[in-house]
């Protein structure tokens, strides 16, 4: 699993853009008129959207109370130090169990059966091995500090034991969450975007043109959001 591990981990970045479009693979419904009548779509738009809603959330936590500085270095997993504050004293993955919850969130909210029943299976075997493969190098790095980390905090369920006295005792930066998340974020409302507008006709009464004017309206807004975002970036003005 290790070796399979390294090998994803080259392509964690591409992985998840990867399974992102596979929402649009032809699918058996989740839900459907037949079962649960003609507000059908109120089911997966809501726990949809509550579930992948819940997966930025902890991505947005942990990223904006302690970002770990540690990622991939020529392909491989490099880390410089062992973060356990923050969210990573609830749970060593928060990052991957947002993504995780991202990802089956949107499933859900595009109603696809195929997604929920294999997509996520694979993407879960993928990540699994993935944090295998990061768990054996910062075991390397950091030996006997890692292990007891390991032993207080689980590796996937997050410990909600004690995150007041967390959530007082460090500050959200918004900036960082913003700088680091911003691409993230971007692709998931795309996402969400198209998957609302354009399988759900009902929200906009079955009328074309209106659907077409949202969303050009949504996407425009948000291409120009992430574009000024970017640029206050590269050019110092937005900085954490």
């Amino acid at each position: 699993m290790i070796s399979i591990g390294n090998f994803f981990f080259k392509y964690r970045n591409w992985i998840f853009i990867l399974f992102y479009g596979a929402l649009f693979i032809p699918s058996w419904p989740l839900f459907s008129p037949a079962k649960f009548g003609s507000c059908y779509y109120v089911w997966p738009i809501a726990i949809g959207l509550f579930i992948t809603c819940l997966g930025q959330l902890i991505r947005g936590l942990t990223i904006g109370l302690a970002y770990i500085i540690r990622g991939g270095k020529e392909g491989k997993p490099y880390a410089e130090g062992l973060v356990t504050e923050g969210i990573f004293n609830h749970c060593r993955n928060p990052l991957y169990v947002g993504n995780i919850l991202m990802l089956l969130g949107v499933g859900i909210l595009a109603n696809s059966l195929v997604y929920v029943a294999i997509v996520i299976p694979i993407f879960l075997f993928i990540y699994q091995a993935i944090v295998l493969a990061e768990e054996n190098f910062l075991r390397g790095k950091f030996g006997a500090g890692f292990d007891e980390y390991c032993k207080k905090v689980n590796r996937w369920f997050p410990n909600l034991s004690g995150i007041g006295k967390t959530f007082g005792s460090m500050e959200f930066n918004w900036k960082r969450w913003i700088l680091k998340e911003h691409t993230t974020q971007f692709i998931w409302l795309i996402g969400i975007t198209l998957i609302l507008l354009l399988n759900y006709p009902e929200l906009t009464g079955h009328d074309e043109s209106r659907r077409n004017l949202l969303l050009g309206i949504i996407l425009g807004a948000l291409l120009l959001i992430y574009v000024l975002v970017r640029y206050l970036k590269k050019t110092g003005k937005f900085k954490e």
